[in-house]
Order: structure tokens, then C-alpha cells, then sequence
């Protein structure tokens, strides 16, 4: 089995910390080194470093090969980012161009898994099924009426595949209200979207023509410069055409193929924003469940997350439910609760012409 790993993204929700020059999947956020790093060890079991292809911005390439030098991963820059879709579409022609020929695991850099084991387990049940020219994707057991997923709604016959069961998708479903994910919950009908496919470049490549065929022709067009003098080029032109869409939105909720879910339940965390790392790292929280990082110094608090990242102490007193992170050139100070709203501010940042602070 290849896989491709998606490295764009900007991590916007990660700000202060993670900034357009070093993203969120070139960092050590759980504090197992950089997460692109870690997604690539995590697969050594299954798939060999010549088997990885990276999927990066260019302002990245450098970086990234630093992290990976004397080992035989693969590395495509786009020269702009135009959402999952075509970083897909990419990764599925770069694996041709390889002689790849079988199933494809596409998976983001910058998530966590706590039980590697079973999570190459599910995978491997999704190479299989996937080999017979359907989609497979990973469904996240859920443990918990979470509202910040999309879910996927499975059918009730069991399909049986080597290394687990699995069952036809029939939805994709956006990120529910309180009240309906505790009912997704209940149901048990119901996965987390993790954003982990599994197809043959192929199938890949048969439902972008059938579905998104301006994005066809443009990879049409960078396959049959590969491995030439002329990738580079062409790359840029025909990037600066495409159309930025995501690959569920594009293909998933429209492909007639056949399309399964294998469940997983390996410790999954997006690690999505700072209130997910706070509830990934519960097991390092203080008596008054406070996660804190750096030279800081708590008198009366709880539940807070403090980080320090400058070297400075950050001190301190009477907070609840707050999320403080300290850098060399700005400090954050936020609700914990409301981590996820932090672009927010990337946003207002951008309007206002501090291009240097992003």
C-alpha cells in the first residue's frame, strides 16, 4: 500500500504557535516531535518510506526535507493551496507516475493516534475492500455527542474484511447541533469523519473525471509532465486555474460508487485546536485540571491551559476556563471553550496589515 499525506493546511486554530512559515503539522504539538514526522513513523510498520508522498506547500519543501533527510520519502510542492481535492488528485498521479497500482491511503499529517496497532488494522481492511475499485474510509468511533466532526452514517448489514468488519456508507453528514450528535451517539450508527480514504489511484482519478472534470483535465495535463524538466511549470500554471474544493464535498457526497466504512477505534484526536490538546493531554492535567507548559507559575486556578513558548514566566491568578499562550513576539488570551474560534483573530489580523504576525 502508498500513502499520501496531506501537509497543507495552515492551522490557523493552533495561532500563536503556528504561523504560515511553520504550520501546525511541522510542529511537536503532543510532544512526540514534528506531526508530520510522526504520521510518517506511525505507517513504518505497513508501508515503506519509498511508499510516502508528501503532498506540501512549497514554502515547506525545505523544511520538510530537513525533517526527513536520509529517508526515501517522496515529496510534491503545490505552489498554492487549493483545498483536498486536488492535494488528492496530486497524490494520486504522483503514485502512478511511482507504478502504483494497488490501494492508496490518503490521510491528513496532523492528527493524533493513541493505538497505532489497531489503527493500520482498520487500514489494512481498507486496502482491501478499496482494491476492488470502491472507497473505503476510517470511521472514528465516537466517544462523545461531539458537534465539530462531520459523521458518516453507515448501513446495518456487516460486511466481513480481513482485519475487521465493515459496513456500505449511506451519508455524509455535516457537524450537528448538541442535541442530534447525542442522538448519533445513541444510535451507534454513526462515525467521526476523520478524513482518511482509501482507493486505487484509478478509482481516484475515474470519479474526479466523472465529477469534477476540470480538475481531471488540469491532472491530465500535470501526469504527462512528470519526471520531466517541465513538472515544475506546469504545476504552477495549471494550479493557478483550479478551482479550491474539498474532496468530500467534490467527490464524496456525489460519487455513485461503492463506498464502506471500516470502524476504528485507535485514540483519534484532529488535536483540532488548543481545547483538543488540552483533552488529549487529560492525563497531565493538575489537581485543579490545569495543563500548563513552559515557565508558568498558577495560584487559584482551574481548568486553564498555559503555555509559555518564550522563555518568559507567565504568571497566573484566580482564572477558570482560560487559555493563555505566551510567544516571543505575542500573547493570547482566550476561553478555553472557544479555541475553535481563534481564526477569528488570523482573521482580523489579515484585515488590519499585520502580515508579519501570521
Amino acid at each position: 500500500m502508498f500513502a499520501i499525506i496531506m501537509c497543507g493546511g495552515s492551522g490557523t486554530r493552533f495561532w500563536p504557535v503556528s504561523r504560515r512559515r511553520k504550520p501546525k503539522q511541522f510542529l511537536d504539538i503532543t510532544g512526540r516531535g514534528p506531526m508530520v514526522v510522526e504520521t510518517c513513523d506511525r505507517l513504518r510498520p505497513a508501508i515503506r518510506d519509498e511508499e510516502m508522498i508528501l503532498v506540501l506547500g512549497q514554502e515547506h519543501l525545505e523544511h520538510a526535507r530537513d525533517l526527513f533527510r536520509g529517508r526515501g520519502v517522496h515529496m510534491v510542492a503545490e505552489p498554492v493551496g487549493r483545498n483536498t481535492a486536488p492535494c488528492i488528485g496530486l497524490g494520486a498521479i504522483y503514485a502512478q507516475h511511482l507504478g502504483c497500482k494497488e490501494a492508496v491511503a490518503f490521510l491528513p499529517a496532523d492528527h493524533f493516534i493513541g493505538d497505532p496497532s489497531s489503527f493500520l488494522r482498520a487500514l489494512e481492511a481498507a486496502g482491501k475492500l478499496a482494491a476492488s475499485g470502491g472507497i473505503a474510509t476510517l470511521g472514528i468511533v465516537p466517544s462523545r455527542p461531539e458537534t465539530g466532526y462531520g459523521y458518516i452514517r453507515r448501513d446495518s448489514e456487516l460486511i466481513e474484511a480481513d482485519g475487521g468488519g465493515a459496513y456500505r456508507v449511506l451519508a455524509f453528514v455535516e457537524k450537528p447541533d448538541l442535541e442530534t450528535a447525542r442522538r448519533y451517539l445513541t444510535d451507534g450508527d454513526y462515525y467521526w469523519n476523520g478524513g482518511i480514504f482509501v482507493a486505487t489511484p484509478e478509482t481516484i482519478l475515474r470519479e474526479m473525471e466523472r465529477h469534477l472534470p476540470d480538475l481531471h483535465k488540469g491532472l491530465m495535463r500535470l501526469r504527462d509532465a512528470l519526471g520531466t524538466e517541465r513538472f515544475e511549470a506546469k504545476l504552477k500554471e495549471v494550479y493557478e486555474e483550479l478551482e479550491g474544493i474539498s474532496f468530500d464535498y467534490g467527490i464524496m457526497e456525489k460519487t455513485g460508487t461503492d463506498v464502506y466504512v471500516v470502524p476504528c477505534e485507535c485514540g483519534w484526536s484532529d488535536v483540532g485546536s488548543w481545547a483538543s490538546l488540552y483533552e488529549l493531554k487529560t492525563k497531565e492535567h493538575d489537581k485543579n485540571q490545569n495543563l500548563t507548559d513552559g515557565e508558568t507559575l498558577l495560584v487559584d486556578c482551574e481548568k486553564s491551559f498555559i503555555s509559555s513558548q518564550s522563555g518568559r514566566l507567565v504568571a497566573c491568578l484566580g482564572i477558570n476556563n482560560c487559555l493563555v499562550v505566551d510567544t516571543p513576539d505575542t500573547v493570547l488570551v482566550s476561553d478555553l471553550n472557544r479555541s475553535q474560534e481563534i481564526r477569528k483573530i488570523v482573521d482580523q489580523l489579515k484585515k488590519s496589515g499585520k502580515e508579519k504576525l501570521l
